[in-house]
């Protein structure tokens, strides 16, 4: 029930810390494993522009399961409006892109800077990059998983993101990707949808 979700006037900061926190453990572990997360992190205006673009596959999917009346979908956008929408209520335009941005840069940094990374070089070869990228994929999806339609949705996402890295060698491009989506989607999920009349 909407009553009983918690609701912290402070989640925008619990939120944040726990995204920078992941960015944190991403050095940590990148050190233990000598996979560097942001070695292939590079600044540039175009694949900044190319993360940019490659919101829209994720939005459109997002857009689809918010659209499918079928009952494991239906499950999801309940947990939306139960959990979700009451702990980002309070929150503001800087306060979603705080957190998107942290999200964006400390789950990329681990799933594909570290894990990604790390796996594709101890399995070598090209069946090791993809059996990387599948690996980390699932982890992606498991660290999501509210459902397990969701799981399955977000091991998609991350099956996706972690190609975009390989096919442009710009961690900047799924980060902004990353980022981008949840921006967008909390947006529309906390400030746009709620307020619908049907």
């Amino acid at each position: 029930m909407v009553e009983d979700a918690p609701s912290p006037e402070n989640f925008a900061v619990t939120a944040a810390a726990f995204e920078g926190g992941i960015a944190v453990l991403a050095v940590g572990l990148g050190w233990l494993c000598a996979a560097p997360p942001l070695q292939t992190f590079s600044w540039s205006w175009p694949d900044a522009a190319w993360g940019a673009a490659a919101t829209l596959p994720p939005l459109a999917l997002l857009w689809l399961c918010l659209k499918c009346p079928l009952r494991p979908f239906a499950r999801i956008i309940q947990v939306i409006d139960e959990v979700l929408t009451p702990l980002f209520a309070q929150c503001g335009l800087l306060e979603f892109a705080v957190i998107a941005l942290l999200a964006g840069l400390g789950e990329e940094m681990l799933f594909r800077g570290v894990i990604q990374s790390a796996l594709a070089g101890w399995l070598g070869g090209d069946i090791g990059m993809w059996l990387a990228l599948a690996i980390a994929a699932v982890l992606f999806g498991l660290a999501h998983a509210i459902t397990f339609t969701y799981f399955l949705l977000a091991g998609l996402i991350g099956l996706y993101l972690g190609w975009v890295w390989l096919l442009t060698g710009n961690l900047l491009v799924p980060i902004v990707a990353h980022a981008g989506y949840d921006f967008i989607a909390l947006i529309y999920l906390v400030r746009i949808r709620p307020h619908k009349v049907a």
